[in-house]
């Protein structure tokens, strides 16, 4: 129990996430996939994590510190607010890629893809952040054993990312099927309200370079997201109308 309350203490801010996760899935999917979403992505997560840990696989070879394991739970090296961040994460981007190919026939795989693929860019800021973890309220929890390319962080981090948002959604989506149509727009702004947050410390310990490259990133994003949108928006009011001429 007081490690328990030593994790809410220590991790604010993910407990934050994760309760605006279980609000907006619950308005959005309802209550009980909200929780199977859960168990579908932390124990993927876990896995990939404990892996990494060991064999390097899939997010590349490091290692917890362990600094805090007195003052917060653990699962057996890997910290439990890990595994829990990588939920409200995967829920964000894939209400996110759920809204942009919103119109479309439902097609589960490209869904899922799109979904890794907005973890992945969230994952831009967030690594080369966590890294940096001893200059802000994060702590040093952790570290790669060999210092990756981009700001410390190895490309196969981010391989790793796509990898686990793919089978988390992928696992969640055979087992609950199509998402009923309800409010998706509550997790895309989960996901920007985790980028703010990110960006936001990149900006308080001074990382200039990391702040303009994932902020350039994600506007280049939506906006190609925007045209996306605005394309299909056309063309369906194209068919409409030659529908209504026929």
């Amino acid at each position: 129990m007081d490690l328990l309350i030593g994790t809410l203490w220590l991790r604010p801010y993910v407990f934050g996430f994760l309760l605006v996760f279980l609000i907006a899935g619950t308005a959005d999917l309802g209550r009980r996939r909200t929780l199977l979403f859960a168990a579908c992505m932390a124990p993927v997560a876990w896995v990939a994590e404990f892996s990494s840990t060991r064999v390097g696989v899939p997010f590349g070879w490091y290692q917890y510190t362990g600094l805090t394991r007195d003052r917060e739970l653990f699962v057996a090296d890997v910290p439990l607010m890990d595994s829990l961040s990588f939920t409200f994460l995967a829920y964000a981007a894939f209400c996110l890629a759920r809204v942009v190919l919103a119109g479309r026939p439902w097609r589960p795989r490209t869904t899922t893809l799109l979904t890794g693929v907005f973890m992945v860019l969230l994952d831009v800021v967030i690594d080369p952040l966590a890294v940096r973890g001893d200059r802000w309220f994060l702590g040093r929890i952790f570290y790669y054993v060999e210092e990756g390319v981009y700001f410390g962080v190895p490309l196969s981090n981010f391989v790793g990312w796509l990898v686990v948002g793919v089978v988390g959604v992928g696992i969640y989506l055979a087992l609950a099927g199509a998402p009923p149509a309800r409010r998706p727009w509550l997790g895309v702004a989960l996901y920007y309200a985790v980028l703010g947050f990110n960006l936001a410390v990149t900006a308080w310990i001074g990382e200039w370079p990391l702040l303009v490259i994932g902020t350039a990133l994600h506007v280049l994003v939506a906006i190609g997201l925007k045209g996306f949108r605005s394309q299909r928006a056309t063309a369906v009011s194209g068919v409409s109308e030659r529908e209504v001429q026929v």
